[in-house]
């Protein structure tokens, strides 16, 4: 096997493809939650989502006899469902109702500069020197993307969705510890169903949206649930389930500006401008370098 084989084997054994899987996915959702948001609300939304993912994600976990989780891990597993969808979707689905796909996944994309601070504060995690030049690069692309599209006007859409970016770096860092003692599907259906139950207050209403509710509302509602959900979010904590430390996975969320302005003018016609490409062309740099930065901290460079 020749050393291109060897390294391209590595990569796939890795986080790499599970955290990069995860990020296409969730950019999906920036355009199929605007889609969906023009039949649901952004409540019921939030609930019918998390349902049928934990519905997929349930009959996946029968069917490969997916244990139980332990009494004493409840607690996190609550939290998590909490951090991650209770409020997360929520905030979210109420941010993007007046924010567009690209502006929206920009916001957002600070969660991984929360995610690396809250790690080296609560978990004691090291985040070396050229890693954080490269937080400090990628974050500089989502303000070139913001300044130029002019998304620091302050309204109630943004602070909702500031507070999504904020629970998203609590809900990265229960992953990473759950992770630890179980697999990345028992970690994200856990998770999802925990949501789901505390969701479940937006029934009634939920249940009248989803019989009255167009094909084409039912396909976009399929698509965040199978793919924006079990798939993503079982992705994301296999991810933290094959390496280490929390910022190398979370610092994939930089690429979902980029990502999520693509597929909107695949999907939705949202023509990508002249920001985004020049702002994505600093994330996908900065991201480079913390990749170099990761190794170098591993001692691969350290020559």
């Amino acid at each position: 096997m020749s050393y291109g084989e060897v390294q391209l084997l590595k990569i796939f054994r890795s986080y790499h493809p599970y955290a990069f899987t995860a990020i296409f996915c969730w950019s999906l959702a920036y355009v199929f939650t605007r889609l969906a948001l023009g039949h649901f609300s952004p409540l019921s939304l939030g609930f019918l989502r998390c349902l049928f993912a934990s519905v997929v994600l349930g009959a996946v976990g029968f069917r490969t006899g997916m244990k139980l989780p332990r009494r004493e891990d409840l607690k996190y597993f609550a939290a998590a469902g909490a951090a991650g969808f209770f409020i997360y979707l929520t905030a979210f689905n109420k941010g993007i109702v007046t924010v567009n796909s690209a502006t929206s996944s920009i916001i957002i994309s600070s969660a991984p500069v929360l995610t690396a601070l809250l790690a080296v504060i609560f978990q004691g995690e090291r985040v070396g020197k050229l890693q954080w030049a490269a937080i400090a690069v990628e974050f500089g692309g989502i303000l070139i993307l913001s300044l130029m599209k002019g998304a620091f006007t302050v309204n109630r859409g943004i602070l909702w969705l500031l507070l999504a970016a904020l629970v998203l770096g609590i809900y990265n860092l229960l992953q990473k510890g759950l992770t630890g003692r179980y697999s990345g599907l028992q970690t994200a259906t856990y998770s999802i169903m925990a949501g789901a139950v505390m969701l479940a207050v937006f029934l009634p209403r939920s249940f009248r949206e989803l019989v009255t509710a167009s094909p084409s509302q039912l396909f976009n509602l399929g698509m965040l649930s199978v793919f924006s959900s079990a798939i993503a979010y079982v992705a994301w904590s296999k991810a933290f389930e094959k390496t280490r430390d929390t910022a190398s996975v979370s610092n994939y969320m930089f690429l979902v500006p980029l990502i999520s302005s693509l597929l909107g003018f695949l999907i939705a016609g949202e023509k990508p401008d002249v920001a985004t490409l020049l702002g994505g062309a600093v994330i996908l740099s900065g991201l480079a370098l913390f990749t170099i930065g990761k190794r170098r901290e591993n001692g691969y460079l350290s020559r």
